[in-house]
């Protein structure tokens, strides 16, 4: 008869499944492009990052409906990384600095000069993609409170093409955020080493680990035994028997 689930201890549970990742600990890096336009990033910008998303993708697949007969057959052609990433910034009062920043970084894509912009006769040339493209540095890092377990991502080839309009009113204030959509050529999900990141789990390594403790207790308690007693017997007995509860205790 099949069993119907596998018997984990209370304390195996707690630890595995009373601890979930949390949306509110996590952080952001904003690079420059690579011409710099001017434009210094700083720990300030960094912080004022409210919301972010962890990025998304998708595989196109293909159908293949003559290999057999009623069946269709879907195969991946292609990955497909989401469009943009959206970040959410505090507008400090001091010198709007996140709104000035994307501004200036997006003036830089089509060439903006300022006091051109006035003349009725405006136009602009867009820079070349290398020129205000960041080949890499934008990250965004989730991890937790203890700071051993993080997840970092780096999009490489990314611009912002969009600020969020920003409604003001005179009706009960509240804070101010600049919403900025970054388009990027794809992301990466990188391993980050730090010294407080624990060594990653090797289930093989452990399995073979745990199976080897366990034996070795089981000859223990096997000479033991027919030190005692005599009975070889016995002693194949009861090493077996501690053998079986120390493997399934470390399950």
């Amino acid at each position: 008869m099949a069993q119907l689930g596998k018997v984990r201890s209370v304390s195996k549970i707690k630890s595995e499944l009373l601890r979930p990742a949390t949306t509110s600990v996590f952080e952001v890096e904003v690079p420059v492009p690579n011409s710099n336009a001017g434009l210094k990033t700083n720990d300030r910008l960094n912080l004022m990052c409210s919301e972010a998303s962890l990025p998304g993708s998708s595989l196109a697949t293909m159908e293949i409906n003559n290999d057999f007969p009623g069946v269709t057959e879907r195969y991946a052609h292609r990955k497909i990384f989401d469009d943009r990433l959206d970040l959410t910034f505090y507008v400090d009062a001091k010198e709007y600095g996140a709104i000035r920043f994307f501004e200036t970084w997006m003036k830089s894509v089509v060439n903006e000069d300022t006091n051109d912009a006035k003349s009725k006769s405006y136009h602009y040339e867009l820079n070349y993609p290398d020129s205000y493209i960041a080949d890499q540095g934008l990250k965004v890092r989730k991890f937790e409170k203890d700071r051993r377990q993080l997840l970092e991502y780096e999009f490489f080839r990314a611009y912002p093409i969009q600020i969020t309009s920003m409604p003001v009113s005179y009706e009960a204030s509240s804070l101010l955020k600049c919403t900025v959509s970054m388009t990027y050529l794809r992301y990466l999900i990188t391993d980050v080493v730090t010294d407080n990141t624990p060594p990653r789990f090797d289930p093989l390594s452990q399995a073979s680990r745990n199976s080897f403790f366990a034996s070795l207790v089981g000859r223990l308690v096997d000479a033991g035994v027919d030190a005692v007693t005599g009975n070889d017997l016995l002693g194949d007995i009861a090493g077996g028997i501690a053998s079986g509860m120390i493997q399934s205790a470390q399950e």
